[in-house]
């Protein structure tokens, strides 16, 4: 048998290559959008890849079943139940697929029909030999991850409610995945830092008798009680989920390679003016804190960039980069794994495009938990009515650990090499305004929120920011701040780019402000 997981830092995304070695035949399951990994690992395994399982329509990352299709003349597969916009097979419960010879001898995926998260999830019981007691492992997709299973309200699963999805996932874990020996290992589709669940861990993969004893949700408790614990507490969905389950769903343009056509700075400025184009700067935080084109949006390359970015950009917009030189290819792929094909170009080395039109550029307002403490009075420090968290407060949507990591998992603090303030304006405070004035943001998800949050904020997570703008007065001072200073300058970039005129944000975000004592 031959096995391999390919994991993708930047998205929290596993897919897998299955082949039997004697005949040459080969899966994959849950394939990202760019498929040349496949495509040479299963070369060089002397395999062929003749179908392409997707495990449920994905929501958070846009799948490569029609590149592979095109590429290798697969067939993709769903479940049962899934409605797709182009042909598939539709894998039925306990339906075998064997990749050995004729005499149903080899490797064998066996398919367990477990909704919950969506409709037609599905998972896939691996066995090297078909009459193996013990599996290999199974393949979980968005049904069970390790430390936690699927969030059940996505809306992939439109027309059924949270509580009716939970209650399937239930017993689709109770009679599909926990009945399977306690030594198969459990191979899921995302890990920590997505949002497709609330705790998963950065373990890649597991057993069923670990997860068993130690997932959260595995727990003995009634049905009931289960409904409650797992439709409370689910982190805020980036505006692009919807967008690409309808993709995933529907179908979509194939990947096109290859990096974006460099253009100058009159004509990224002209294709902002005229085409509505978003200016996006992938630059790190703070050579963007330093310095940016006024009204530019930002999202690391060294975070979740791509998420992020689908976080503060509505789907369709035209985009034009501004990234460090080398990094523009790497941005394009990133954007277009969501779906975010409307790449107009780039502007090459932006930062020597910014030092040659200080009339044209800004540095961001920031200021560290020092000078936030001094501003108690105006942040409204004691119990501001609007949105400040209280012992009692119900549970809300929770974001896992590390979710604000990256391909290497970094936090968003300021980069070592920086020093927070360094090359910030002095101006940074909303200086004189009153208590009633200031609008203390906190961009985390609620759960974090519910957890720990400085007096006086409000809750807006950043994917909900693009929403609820509205809620929030441009002509007022806006203080923002995230976990460690990361989403909170995305937040605060949005924000200028909409025309708020007085927005900074807390270096180094809760983390530091709340151990000084803040």
């Amino acid at each position: 048998m031959h096995f391999a997981q390919y994991y993708l830092d930047c998205l929290s995304q596993a897919s897998y290559l299955i082949g039997d070695t004697t005949t040459g035949r080969a899966v994959l399951v849950d394939p990202r959008r760019d498929i040349d990994d496949y495509l040479h690992d299963a070369e060089a395994a002397g395999l062929r890849i003749e179908l392409v399982i997707e495990t449920h329509i994905h929501a958070d990352f846009l799948s490569g079943h029609l590149e592979l299709a095109r590429a290798t003349g697969a067939t993709i597969a769903f479940g049962e139940a899934a409605e797709t916009g182009f042909p598939i097979r539709r894998l039925r419960d306990g339906e075998h697929i064997s990749l050995g010879a004729d005499d149903g001898q080899g490797v064998t995926l066996t398919v367990l029909a477990t909704p919950g998260h969506t409709l037609e999830s599905i998972c896939l019981v691996l066995r090297e030999h078909p009459d193996d007691e013990v599996p290999y492992g199974v393949l979980t997709g968005d049904t069970l991850f390790v430390g936690d299973v699927g969030r059940p309200d996505l809306l992939s699963a439109a027309g059924h409610t949270p509580q009716d999805m939970a209650a399937r996932l239930h017993r689709s874990l109770h009679t599909k995945l926990l009945t399977l020996p306690d030594a198969t290992r459990v191979f899921p589709a995302h890990g920590a830092g997505s949002a497709c669940g609330r705790n998963l861990s950065s373990e890649t993969s597991s057993t069923i008798g670990d997860q068993r004893r130690f997932n959260y949700a595995l727990q003995p408790m009634p049905e009931a009680d289960f409904i409650r614990l797992i439709t409370a507490g689910q982190p805020t969905t980036p505006g692009y989920f919807a967008h690409d389950a309808a993709l995933n769903r529907d179908g979509h343009p194939l990947l096109e390679p290859g990096p974006p056509p460099a253009l100058t700075l009159d004509e990224a400025l002209a294709a902002r003016d005229r085409q509505g184009a978003v200016l996006l700067d992938c630059r790190p935080l703070a050579a963007y804190t330093r310095s940016h084109l006024t009204g530019s949006l930002h999202t690391s390359l060294d975070t979740r960039f791509a998420e992020y970015a689908g976080s503060v950009v509505a789907p369709g917009t035209p985009i034009v980069l501004l990234a460090d030189p080398g990094t523009e290819q790497e941005a394009r792929l990133r954007l277009a794994r969501i779906g975010y094909d409307h790449v107009l170009g780039h502007l090459p080395d932006p930062t020597a495009v910014l030092n040659r039109t200080p009339a044209l550029s800004r540095g961001s307002r920031r200021i560290r938990h020092e000078e936030l403490a001094l501003q108690e009075p105006q942040l409204g420090k004691g119990g501001s009515a609007e949105g400040a968290r209280t012992a009692d407060a119900e549970p809300a949507d929770a974001e896992p650990v590390g979710a604000e990591s990256s391909d290497a998992r970094p936090t968003d603090a300021m980069p070592a090499d920086a020093t927070p303030g360094d090359g910030i304006p002095a101006e940074v405070t909303p200086a004189g305004a009153t208590s009633a004035e200031v609008q203390l943001i906190d961009v985390r998800n609620p759960a974090e929120y519910e957890a720990g949050a400085l007096p006086g904020a409000r809750n807006i997570p950043l994917a909900g920011l693009p929403h609820r703008i509205a809620e929030l007065d441009p002509a007022r001072p806006v203080v923002l701040y995230c976990r460690s200073g990361n989403r909170s300058v995305i937040a605060a970039a949005l924000l200028e780019a909409r025309g708020f005129g007085e927005v900074c944000d807390v270096i180094g975000g809760y983390e530091v402000a709340a151990g000084a004592g803040v």
